[in-house]
């Protein structure tokens, strides 16, 4: 279970990497601590969930430049997510939901205190400068993110010897 949520961590941060990078730089919705702010879809078959959650939920989908491995979900003409491919087999820890929080390391403190862990590699800025994010597994081994506006304050320096 462990391993399974380290590459799951891993494939996020490369894709989230390179996908965060190519996005428009738009400020991300505010939609308050608590509340979902992001999710992520996986799939093996990006043309089949496109047509199957825009029928759905009448979604649409817009390109992210530079890739072909993403779409960004609009509703109501809101980016609310992203439908990713997935790399080999879907698991049930494929799909993610961010929820916002004030500040994220302290929440992901917060989250090792009440007995979950924080998944390596986490919290990290967005590349585009719009905030950080957190990827938490809860006491049972189910992955949470956690999205903040702020990006992480800056470390401070290590004291010279």
């Amino acid at each position: 279970m462990r391993n399974l949520i380290l590459a799951i961590a891993f494939a996020l941060t490369l894709v989230t990497g390179s996908v965060d990078a190519q996005e428009k730089k738009t400020p991300k919705a505010d939609v308050g601590p608590g509340r979902i702010a992001w999710f992520d879809i996986t799939t093996t078959n990006m043309a089949q969930s496109r047509e199957f959650y825009g029928k759905l939920f009448d979604w649409k989908f817009t390109a992210l430049q530079g890739t072909d491995l993403a779409v960004e979900i609009v509703s109501s003409g809101t980016p609310i997510g992203t439908l990713r491919r997935a790399e080999g087999k879907i698991s049930p820890f494929n799909g993610v939901v961010y929820v916002q929080v004030t500040d994220i390391q302290a929440s992901c403190n917060k989250a090792k205190d009440l007995g979950g862990t924080v998944v390596p590699g986490f919290p990290f800025d967005l590349s585009d400068g719009g905030g950080a994010i957190g990827l938490v597994a809860d006491p049972a081994g189910h992955p949470i993110g956690m999205y903040s506006k702020t990006p992480l304050a800056p470390k401070a320096p290590s004291p010279a010897k």
